[in-house]
């Protein structure tokens, strides 16, 4: 079932996704992944079916409940710039960015009949995701961005999520392009350990110089790769913005992105712990619905928010 015309996590019922894909590959399978990219291991079936048993056990976890589903594609990496560093031209990162939707189809396909699942197309960062030196305008943006968000409406995705974006104009710029080609977008910010993003901005601020560029263009707003406890002071109070903040997708780690960055061993941290952070924030923000994971996060994680949201609901 297609779902642009309505995004179904818009109407209130929780929603999971998945959890830290690349560090779960890195730390958990052992692999290396070069930029921090996982979309290559879509370039033969064993890396495909690796992946694909990632999505089926989040997607059990949500099943289990009859939860709704966000499949986001292995695709945060698949855009010109990370592609020219692995060495794949324009032609070879469209055919990954098609063959990750196509597996989300088969995945969301055997999920079978139940709760809706949205099949989103992953967008990151055309620079680092926690200390960029390129900073875009917005109209070079919507231009580098375009091209993959563009493949993307040639697909089976219903939307497209841009994650990790570290400051407003470039998330303007994929606000802009997702609705020239009629995706709906969901626009996820980082923030550092002062609930401030990595351009210094408050989160607030970021969250409306996007809506007042682009007329709201946004379906709703995430955060992620940061713990809540670094941004749990800024969803406090009564502001119009906090509305529009939807989905949390936070780091099992307590750590800042700089010691993140240097660490070589994972920090789970504590799965129960990071779960009632989420039921906090569920209860003081009833219109936050898509709950995941981001570094350090596996289904553990995504498991306990699950059973710990819906105890106190």
């Amino acid at each position: 079932m297609r779902h642009r015309d309505h995004l179904p996590q818009l109407d209130g019922p929780l929603f999971l996704t998945d959890g830290g894909l690349e560090t779960v590959l890195v730390f958990d399978e052992g692999l290396e992944l070069p930029e921090f990219a996982s979309f290559p291991l879509l370039a033969d079936d064993a890396g495909t079916q690796l992946l694909r048993r990632y999505y089926e056990t989040y997607g059990a976890l949500a099943r289990e409940r009859d939860l709704g589903f966000v499949l986001e594609s292995p695709t945060w990496r698949a855009s010109a710039r990370w592609g020219d560093a692995l060495g794949y031209d324009a032609g070879d990162i469209d055919g990954f960015n098609r063959k990750a939707i196509a597996l989300m189809e088969d995945v969301r396909a055997g999920l079978g009949d139940g709760s809706p699942v949205v099949i989103s197309g992953c967008i990151g960062p055309q620079d680092d995701g926690y200390n960029p030196t390129t900073i875009l305008s917005a109209a070079a943006a919507q231009e580098y961005h375009g091209v993959q968000i563009a493949t993307f409406a040639e697909t089976a995705a219903d939307m497209v999520s841009a994650i990790t974006m570290t400051y407003a104009d470039e998330a303007i710029g994929i606000a802009r392009a997702a609705r020239a080609a009629g995706l709906p977008v969901a626009i996820s910010f980082t923030v550092e350990t002062d609930g401030r993003l990595p351009s210094s901005q408050e989160l607030g601020a970021a969250i409306e110089q996007v809506d007042d560029a682009t007329g709201s263009a946004p379906a709703y707003f995430m955060i992620n790769c940061a713990h809540p406890t670094h941004f749990e002071q800024t969803l406090a109070g009564d502001a119009a913005w906090l509305d529009r903040v939807r989905g949390i997708r936070a780091n099992a780690s307590t750590k800042s992105h700089a010691e993140l960055d240097e660490a070589t061993e994972i920090d789970d941290g504590d799965p129960a712990d990071l779960a009632a952070h989420y039921a906090s924030l569920r209860a003081r923000l009833p219109l936050l619905s898509v709950f995941g994971g981001c570094c350090g996060t596996d289904h553990r994680h995504v498991r306990a928010v699950r059973d710990t949201c819906l105890a106190v609901d």
